[in-house]
């Protein structure tokens, strides 16, 4: 199979694949189907400076169902930490809902995020005393989505994006968020991070999500309308839903070299991350 994204040019396969990079991940399942990658921006390349965002998509096994969690995390360009905020607000909310799950009445509620967001504060101010220095920073942009059989949570603070379909379409879960000034957004660093905070349930399961930062979503998202360029979506969703196991290295490679193909840089400079969810009956 091959296909190619809308007005970008870069074919996408499913066929037999060599070993991937430890910046992707594809889970092949009964339920859902992931796929994450990052690549490095090109201005990050020229400044000498590392990628600085970080992302997450699994599927979580329970006695009652799977979970499919998806984290995304882009480090503030101007904070001397943000890469290492970034990973840490992954990796804590990683283990955190790791802990809810494991609890016999986990459900997703409107508790869930802030629960999950006050963790990931909590680990960023106690990494910042360590090093001697304040949370800012380690200012970040944060993007969550958890899903079960019955529900979906879907909540973000900062810029990047959630699209969805829980059975009525893709959906852009709330708008790329600016701050106060153009070209500002909101971090989980910031005293009011709660407030600013958005967060949507969705009765039903996923059937298909994409969890992005703000790399790629001018050419994801129409952005004057507030709703997803679903020709952007399509190929990806169409190949995964039909990989095999057998061909999921060439899915993770080629949706690693995708972010990085001349044909994304060439509208982007920015880092940028995507992770991708299918479910599969």
């Amino acid at each position: 199979m091959a296909f190619v994204v809308a007005e970008i040019g870069f074919p996408i396969h499913a066929g037999p694949g060599s070993e991937a990079g430890c910046t992707n991940r594809l889970g092949i399942g009964v339920t859902w189907r992931v796929v994450s990658a990052l690549s490095i921006g090109t201005s990050h390349i020229a400044n000498g400076t590392p990628c600085q965002d970080e992302c997450w998509a699994m599927v979580e096994p329970r006695s009652d169902g799977e979970v499919l969690t998806i984290f995304v995390a882009d480090g503030a360009g101007s904070a001397a930490k943000g890469l290492e905020g970034a990973a840490t607000a992954v990796q804590t909310a990683v283990s955190y809902l790791a802990a809810a799950m494991r609890g016999p009445g986990f459900e997703l509620t409107e508790s869930l995020a802030p629960a999950c967001l006050e963790a990931v504060r909590t680990a960023i101010d106690g990494q910042a005393a360590t090093d001697a220095l304040q949370a800012r920073d380690y200012a970040c942009t944060f993007l969550g989505l958890v899903s079960s059989k019955e529900k979906t949570l879907a909540f973000q603070i900062g810029d990047g994006a959630i699209v969805l379909d829980v059975g009525a379409g893709l959906e852009l879960t709330a708008p790329p968020m600016t701050g106060e000034y153009a070209n500002m957004t909101h971090f989980v660093t910031q005293p009011d991070y709660l407030e600013v905070m958005a967060q949507k349930i969705y009765q039903g399961r996923t059937q298909r999500a994409a969890v992005f930062s703000d790399g790629i979503q001018r050419l994801a998202l129409n952005m004057a309308q507030g709703t997803p360029h679903e020709p952007f979506f399509t190929p990806f969703f169409d190949v995964l839903a039909k990989a095999t196991a057998q061909q999921e290295d060439m899915l993770q490679s080629q949706l690693a070299a995708f972010l990085a193909s001349p044909q994304v840089n060439e509208r982007t400079d920015d880092d940028k991350s995507l992770a991708l969810a299918v479910w599969v009956e």
